[in-house]
């Protein structure tokens, strides 16, 4: 039975600042993700950081949290669930690249369960050293005998862009057209791309499959990073900069998605849904009208089960 695994960049196990410290933690340890002398950064982060930012963040999850646990855990599992219904015969499970369940963990139960040979997707469209390639860290170190191979990347495949894009034309249908689009990515420190991470242009190339997918110039999509963090320069245009920019402009109304992200997290839901909607409104503009993540969407565990099949892209 092949076995496909799909693995989500992770969560706090609850909205508490003990929960969230030992998550963040955990991620922003990983020499991938921060990459400063450890000797530097790691007194910084335990004394400095998840003292004062942990509480803080426990907060913003409260105001997101759903009644099976976090947004980005509970969306991840129903994707898990709907992709298994596409694919027969397959073994469809998750995991988390940080906190529970394991990669590490799921791995090493799959290879004592005798399986022997995965298929690992991390359910980062666009490829970047600090996402994807610390997902290819664990496989390295935890395949054992397993034949384990890695999607590095779908950000133009065709099931995919045409899943975004449908999502934005249900919304349009339901909402109205806004006088903007905007696609807003996670944010990344300049300097790593500056290093050859394609991230960036594989962002811009998924801007303009999915303005392909809709039917539109790819100058009607704004391109905008978020969830900037620390003080050193990272990828422009900002998404708060854009916005406010926007609403000076007399832009009124303007709809945001974040193809960026698999599945609805807090960075979407209390970053941008709210968050950013109130610096919108507070800067001239009336409505932000956020367009959901695919999450378990039909489309999106479709392309999902599609890229599972296909021979092409697996290493």
């Amino acid at each position: 039975m092949p076995t496909l695994l799909l693995v989500n960049l992770g969560t706090p196990t609850a909205p508490t600042a003990a929960a969230v410290s030992a998550y963040l933690d955990e991620f922003l340890s990983d020499p991938r993700v921060v990459q400063l002398p450890r000797w530097l950064w790691l007194p910084l982060l335990r004394k400095v950081i998840l003292p004062r930012r942990s509480p803080v963040v426990a907060k913003k999850y409260a105001e997101v949290w759903l009644p099976g646990g976090s947004p980005l855990a509970v969306h991840t599992a129903a994707l898990a669930d709907a992709v298994r219904t596409k694919l027969p015969g397959w073994r469809v499970e998750h995991a988390m690249r940080y906190g529970t369940p394991s990669l590490a963990d799921i791995l090493q139960r799959l290879r004592e369960e005798g399986v022997r040979d995965v298929r690992v997707l991390p359910l980062y469209p666009q490829y970047s050293t600090t996402t994807t390639e610390t997902v290819a860290d664990v496989i390295a170190a935890r395949r054992g005998e397993m034949r384990v191979s890695m999607l590095r990347d779908y950000h133009r495949d065709a099931g995919w862009a045409a899943a975004v894009a449908d999502s934005i034309r249900a919304h349009w249908a339901r909402h109205g057209r806004g006088e903007r689009l905007l696609l807003s990515f996670h944010g990344l420190p300049q300097r790593v791309v500056d290093a050859g991470d394609p991230y960036a242009l594989q962002c811009e190339a998924s801007a303009q499959a999915i303005a392909q997918a809709l039917g539109i110039a790819r100058d009607d999509i704004l391109l905008t990073y978020q969830s900037r963090f620390g003080k050193g320069k990272w990828l422009q245009p900002d998404v708060v900069a854009t916005l406010q920019g926007l609403a000076r402009d007399g832009v009124r109304m303007v709809d945001v998605a974040c193809p960026g992200f698999a599945v609805d997290c807090l960075e979407t839901l209390e970053e941008i849904a709210m968050q950013d909607a109130v610096l919108f409104r507070e800067a001239g503009g009336d409505a932000l009208r956020y367009i959901p993540c695919l999450n378990a969407g039909d489309a999106h565990a479709e392309a999902l089960a599609a890229l599972a099949q296909r021979d092409e892209g697996w290493h």
